[in-house]
């Protein structure tokens, strides 16, 4: 069955195991080629107040992962303009990759190192592989 990967975005593309390759970076990587993802996603990455938090320290990882996975799920503006139909943030995205991984692999790229634990692409598809979306 195929399954949802995650990468670091510099790593050899594997053609018969990546399948979607999703950047998930809320800036484009520089320097990096179209050619190395078939979609880019910035609405999946974190925002960039809580990147800058992280990175200046003012947060720690725990913390980081808590607002992150809040706002996946955050209501979008266009919430409040509609009353019977809501985007509840990130959720048809989410179930829509999710459908997708069903179907053939999709891989998750970010531009951080392929060793590091503290990423948000292994938090969005620990997300997408509950059963929350």
């Amino acid at each position: 069955m195929p399954a949802i990967r995650t990468k670091c975005v510099w790593t050899a593309i594997d053609r018969e195991h990546d399948g979607l390759r999703i950047l998930v970076t809320r800036y484009t990587v520089r320097g990096c080629s179209g050619t190395r993802y078939n979609v880019w996603m910035p609405n999946l990455a974190p925002s960039e107040p809580l990147l800058k938090a992280y990175h200046a320290e003012k947060i720690n990882w725990k913390e980081f992962t808590r607002r992150y996975k809040l706002e996946l799920f955050e209501p979008a503006l266009m919430d409040k303009e509609n009353e019977r139909i809501k985007n509840y943030g990130q959720k048809f995205t989410l179930r829509l990759i999710k459908e997708l991984a069903r179907r053939q692999p999709v891989t998750l790229l970010c531009q951080c190192s392929e060793d590091t634990d503290c990423c948000h692409r292994h938090l969005l598809k620990a997300v997408l592989e509950s059963a929350k979306v």
